[in-house]
């Protein structure tokens, strides 16, 4: 038998599953276990070209699986049911896949995600997935975990559209044991996941505690609760203290003087306080935009930067926005022609950028190394003035209120965004200056033991994708028990 096969792989792929079926053989650790083809144990058929038409799905009562059905199964085996349904009209001309068909995708890029699926029912198939029917020499659930541990990525056409051949998966080494021994390791297989998969959930519950808790440390932040308020404290110590109203009315007064001589000036917009909750004693809201810079207003940048320059202005795009900094090593460069015709919004150290478009109100804080930089169209920049704590209005505007007031003024369909006039309006809760200070220093010191948390949890759950492999490795080597 093990001739007959490494013969034919010689034949039907130039020698190079001889090699690999070959190495196969040698691993072989009992008598009991041996080597052979997915072709061998399966008979693999690819699926039916999509019905066109909407009267072909009127009414319909049979499963169609397609890919987006098996992307939806996550780590679960058995493929319960389907989101398109066909009709008597649909099913006349095609092809059902018995009860036990184990599918996998075989054209287009979900090729390369390697999904499976077991069906536990008669069902119709799309033509973008083949199915292995398990001949009674393997069990389904045998042939499922076995080809989990194959990456179609060695086997598929390395094409723009990558797509796996049958006649390639038909020569997939796969080990088998008698059924009974199948059984057996699948049980064990099972039990291991079982266990592994109720780590996974403790661990993703974790993560979704650490980021309710993030959550509550921001909300207290901005509403007065996570430290003293400083008129607590003045009043305690029997002294005086420039309140948040005060701070805002002296940061006006700044900015007109700084705009005498310079032609007219421009009242910043101020902030419609009907809708927004009580502060606490000695606070105030203020706009974004009244807390800026004189001279530097809140705007977006570089409309189509054009191809990459080497030697070029970085500008910053959503996707470098990640967890309050700017990945400055994978910016991109735009010619300094066009980056000079946004010469506004160039760049200073310190000053806030802000995701204006789709995954809106990321906030992040521009390097020193990045000054002079630019930014895209989809980007806010908001230089802050210099009597306000920068940091404190980054965690004010990744709180939850500021984050709800930027979603409730989306606007737009394909992409949803938010105006600049609605940024320049941002309501910002401003406490008195050292009250800032100490609430940054409060919100550093609890974030970043969640941090810690995080990145912990987040290892904890690679790792956890590693054991399923390793699991299903030791399992097919007999050993799993």
């Amino acid at each position: 038998m093990k001739r007959e096969i490494i013969r034919k792989s010689r034949t039907e792929d130039g020698g190079e599953k001889k090699t690999e079926l070959a190495e196969r053989v040698k691993e072989s650790i009992t008598e009991e276990l041996h080597w052979t083809t997915l072709g061998e144990v399966t008979q693999i058929i690819a699926g039916n070209p999509a019905p066109q038409g909407k009267e072909f799905f009127e009414a319909g009562k049979y499963p169609f699986v397609r890919v987006q059905d098996m992307g939806r199964l996550g780590n679960k085996k058995t493929l319960y049911d389907t989101k398109d349904k066909i009709n008597d009209k649909a099913v006349s001309k095609l092809r059902l896949f018995p009860k036990g068909s184990v599918l996998f995708t075989k054209s287009g890029a979900s090729t390369l995600l390697n999904q499976r699926a077991i069906l536990p029912r008669e069902m119709y198939v799309v033509s973008h997935i083949a199915a292995a029917i398990p001949t009674s020499k393997v069990i389904s659930e045998w042939l499922y975990y076995w080809l989990l541990t194959i990456d179609f990525a060695h086997y598929a056409h390395a094409t723009t559209l990558p797509s796996l051949p049958l006649s390639k998966a038909k020569l997939i080494p796969i080990p088998v044991l008698p059924l009974s021994q199948q059984k057996s390791t699948i049980a064990e297989i099972e039990k291991q996941f079982t266990r592994l998969d109720a780590g996974v959930a403790a661990l993703k519950r974790a993560q979704a505690n650490l980021k309710r808790y993030r959550a509550a440390v921001l909300k207290a932040a901005c509403e007065g609760r996570l430290v003293p308020t400083e008129a607590d404290l003045a009043r305690k110590e029997g002294r005086s203290y420039e309140t948040g109203e005060q701070l805002l009315a002296r940061i006006l007064e700044e900015r007109r003087k700084k705009r005498q001589g310079r032609g007219k000036y421009k009242e910043p917009v101020g902030v419609d306080t009907k809708k927004l909750p009580t502060l606490p004693e000695g606070w105030v809201w203020a706009s974004l935009d009244q807390i800026g810079q004189e001279g530097r207003p809140i705007l977006y940048g570089i409309i189509k930067p054009g191809p990459h320059i080497h030697d070029g202005i970085p500008y910053v795009r959503v996707t470098e926005m990640k967890d309050g900094k700017i990945d400055v090593v994978n910016l991109k460069r735009a010619s300094k022609e066009r980056a000079a015709k946004f010469s506004r919004a160039t760049l200073m150290a310190g000053d806030i950028l802000i995701s204006k478009d789709g995954t809106i109100g990321r906030v992040a804080v521009v390097p020193p190394e990045l000054a002079g930089g630019n930014i895209t169209q989809h980007v806010m920049r908001a230089p802050i003035h210099g009597s306000v704590v920068r940091n404190y209005v980054v965690w004010a505007i990744r709180s939850e209120g500021c984050q709800h007031w930027l979603t409730g003024e989306t606007k737009g369909v394909a992409l949803r965004g938010v105006n600049v006039e609605d940024f320049r309006r941002l309501p910002i809760p401003m406490p008195p200056i050292a009250e800032q200070n100490r609430i940054v220093d409060e919100v550093e010191r609890k974030l970043s033991v969640v941090e810690e948390l995080c990145i912990m949890v987040s290892l904890n759950l690679q790792r956890a994708s590693g054991l399923r492999q390793a699991i299903l490795q030791i399992a097919f080597k007999g050993k799993l028990s």
